[in-house]
C-alpha cells in the first residue's frame, strides 16, 4: 500500500501556487461553520489544496433530503453527524491534517475557541440560521479575521469578502432591529444584487419561508466551493485583488453571466430599498 506523503499528494497544485506557497497553505487555519451544502464542498476543497489545519462546526445529521446536493450524503451516511462524516473525509485526504470539530455548532459559550488562531473563516451555515450568521461574522469583525460567504443561487453563486477593517456584514446587510422575515428579505437582496438566478425559477411553490426550504443544485454548491476555495488562497498568500464588501461577485452558470455589483451603504443604498420593494411580497407569498 502506497503511504502518504504531503509532497506528493499536492504535488499537482505546484505552478498554480510555488512550494513556498504551499507551505503557507499548510500552516493555515481555516474555520467553517456550517457543513451542509456549500460547507462541506468548502472544505473538501480546501483540504484538496493542502490547507493543514480547520475547526469545522455542525450540529445536524445526514438525511436522504441532503442527497442531491451535499458531498458528504450517501446512504451509508444517513443518520451521522455531518462534523463527524467530514473530518472522516479530510483524515483520508490528508491524515496528517489538524482538525477540531465542534459537534454542537458554533454557539456563544464555544465561539472563542472556534475562532483561536483562525486565519480565515468561511461561511456554510444555513441560510435561515440568522442568529448565528450574524454572532460569527461580528465575531470575526471584532478579531480581525477575513470572512468570506458564497451563496448557491439557482446554478449560480454569489460571493461576498468582508475585509478586516473594512465594511462590515452588520453595515453591509443591516439586519439589526428588523424582524426575521425582514432580515431573509435583507439577506437576499444583499447576497444578490442583480437576481440573475430569478429568471428561470421554474417552480416558485417550491420556494417557502414560512416552511424554512427552498430549491438547491449540485451545480450551485460545486460553483461556491470553486469561487471559495480560489478566493481563500488569494487570502492565505495574499495573491492579489479580491474585492470586498459593498461589492458583490455573482456568476450564474445557466444564464451565462457575470455581475460585479458595488452597493455603496449595503441594503441601506435607494436601488438595494427599490429590490427589496421587489423581494418583500415574494416572500410574503411563500
Amino acid at each position: 500500500m502506497e503511504r502518504f506523503d504531503y509532497a506528493t499528494a499536492f504535488s499537482r497544485n505546484i505552478g498554480w501556487v510555488t512550494r513556498s506557497e504551499q507551505d503557507v497553505l499548510r500552516g493555515a487555519r481555516v474555520a467553517i461553520a456550517g457543513l451542509g451544502g456549500v460547507g462541506g464542498a468548502h472544505l473538501l476543497t480546501l483540504a484538496r489544496l493542502g490547507v493543514g489545519r480547520f475547526h469545522i462546526a455542525d450540529f445536524d445529521e445526514f438525511g436522504v433530503h441532503n442527497f442531491n446536493r451535499q458531498v458528504g450524503a450517501f446512504m451509508s451516511t444517513v443518520g451521522r453527524p455531518k462534523s463527524e462524516v467530514l473530518a472522516a473525509s479530510v483524515s483520508d485526504i490528508n491524515p496528517e491534517a489538524e482538525l477540531v470539530a465542534f459537534p454542537a455548532g458554533v454557539t456563544p459559550e464555544n465561539i472563542d475557541r472556534f475562532l483561536s488562531g483562525v486565519d480565515v473563516y468561511v461561511d456554510g451555515i444555513d441560510f435561515f440560521a440568522m442568529s448565528a450568521r450574524r454572532m460569527l461574522f461580528k465575531a470575526c469583525a471584532e478579531r480581525g479575521i477575513p470572512a468570506l460567504t458564497a451563496a448557491p443561487l439557482g446554478m449560480g453563486v454569489a460571493f461576498l469578502y468582508f475585509k478586516p477593517g473594512g465594511m462590515s456584514f452588520e453595515d453591509y446587510f443591516q439586519l439589526e432591529g428588523v424582524p426575521e422575515d425582514e432580515q431573509y428579505a435583507r439577506f437576499i437582496a444583499g447576497l444578490s444584487p442583480r437576481m440573475l438566478q430569478r429568471p428561470y425559477l421554474a417552480d416558485a411553490s417550491a420556494v417557502n419561508f414560512a416552511e424554512r426550504r427552498g430549491p438547491s443544485t449540485m451545480m450551485a454548491c460545486d460553483l461556491c466551493a470553486g469561487v471559495m476555495g480560489t478566493s481563500v488562497l488569494k487570502v492565505l498568500l495574499k495573491r492579489g485583488p479580491l474585492k470586498p464588501a459593498p461589492w458583490v461577485m455573482q456568476f450564474d452558470a445557466y444564464r451565462q453571466k457575470l455581475s460585479f455589483t458595488w452597493r455603496p451603504g449595503g441594503n441601506a443604498n435607494p436601488i438595494q430599498q427599490l429590490l427589496l420593494k421587489f423581494i418583500r411580497p415574494i416572500l410574503q407569498r411563500g
